[in-house]
């Protein structure tokens, strides 16, 4: 089967018999009036290397696969790296069609029919060496949502090897919603932490609040979970040194001092907390938290949980490990995206494969 060569990759099968042939194995191109095929780049490159169609140029004379590449990618610098997702995702049987912005495909789910079923997932594909964009990612997130669709994120390696994740829009919520201390428990602050001595305050907290780590008869609480504390009218701290009363703002200082990303962790753990989720530190997972949905006397964590300003930007490599040490030890990788307002939004990795 043939196909006369565009100037950007692309192919168009003029013959009725071979066009509906080829349309009919795998939804390739575009039917036309006629009987004709319009394939696009992508499919013109696939069936090419495929040895399915032949594809020639003036006086009928072949266009080599790698002249073929080439025009498309002059054509679409970002080609190379679609290619190979699109590639791919067709070795795995699925029917890829391109898409119109925001993302690069539109993949129907196996056994689907074209123009009747509609497509399972909006594929975006990029090179491990683009940015990751955390704001880009809930804008994309948001419109698959709308559309009922699944968004899948195909990444390039150095290798050329693939890693695919669903980028999906959770609402986490939990069963253990804040309760208040008919008085505030009084905390010593030290460096780093503060301490609770008075029995009751340490079981009410400890034991029930599921906040800090019980120490012996007391209770030792991280700056986060003070701060929050006393936000709620749950703690009033003194200064261990000296046994002074210690304001919020001086202890939103020092928490500052010792830890450059506090604001945004002070957001995020203050909405999980709202949301009925018991938050304790991520740190031997590399997160920031994990996040139980019941107390974690009795369940496991769900959620590892990164807080990071609404329009984070970072390298992909820095994410993808979170996402793997997440599902490592079956839990959910959260990002909380928190906005200048303080507000919080989040958006779940998850490694998959299609």
């Amino acid at each position: 089967m043939s196909a006369t060569a565009g100037p950007d990759g692309s192919a168009r099968v003029r013959d009725p018999a071979e066009a509906s042939s080829i349309h009919a194995k795998g939804y390739f191109g575009t039917l036309e009036t006629g009987g004709a095929l319009s394939l696009d780049r992508y499919d013109t490159v696939y069936l090419a290397e495929m040895g399915r169609v032949e594809v020639v140029g003036a006086r009928d004379r072949p266009v080599l696969w790698t002249e073929l590449f080439r025009r498309a990618a002059r054509k679409d610098p970002g080609f190379g790296v679609r290619y190979l997702v699109y590639r791919d995702l067709r070795q795995r049987g699925y029917v890829v069609r391109s898409s119109p912005p925001p993302v690069a495909f539109a993949v129907l789910p196996r056994g689907g029919i074209l123009n009747k079923t509609p497509s399972k997932f909006w594929v975006e594909a990029i090179s491990e060496r683009a940015p990751f964009d955390l704001g880009r990612l809930f804008e994309l997130a948001d419109r698959a949502r709308s559309a009922k669709k699944s968004l899948l994120i195909g990444v390039v390696d150095e290798e050329s090897d693939l890693t695919y994740y669903r980028v999906r829009r959770p609402a986490p919520n939990g069963s253990l919603l804040p309760r208040g201390l008919p008085s505030p428990a009084i905390g010593t602050l030290g460096h780093d932490r503060v301490v609770v001595h008075d029995p009751a305050a340490v079981e009410e907290l400890g034991r029930i609040g599921a906040y800090g780590s019980r120490v012996g008869a007391r209770l030792e609480l991280s700056l986060i979970e003070s701060a929050y504390l006393v936000r709620t009218h749950q703690l009033s701290l003194v200064q261990g040194s000296t046994g002074r009363a210690v304001s919020l703002a001086f202890l939103e200082r020092r928490a500052r001092e010792l830890d450059p990303m506090f604001r945004e962790r002070l957001s995020a753990y203050e909405d999980l907390r709202r949301r009925g989720l018991v938050v304790k530190t991520g740190f031997k997972y590399g997160a920031h938290f994990r996040a139980y949905l019941h107390n974690p006397d009795n369940a496991h964590a769900r959620y590892l949980v990164r807080a990071a300003p609404d329009r984070f930007v970072s390298a992909w490599p820095e994410v993808s490990g979170g996402v793997r040490v997440a599902q490592g030890v079956r839990k959910e990788f959260l990002l909380a995206g928190v906005r200048p307002d303080r507000s919080v939004r989040y958006l779940e990795l998850e490694r998959i494969r299609p």
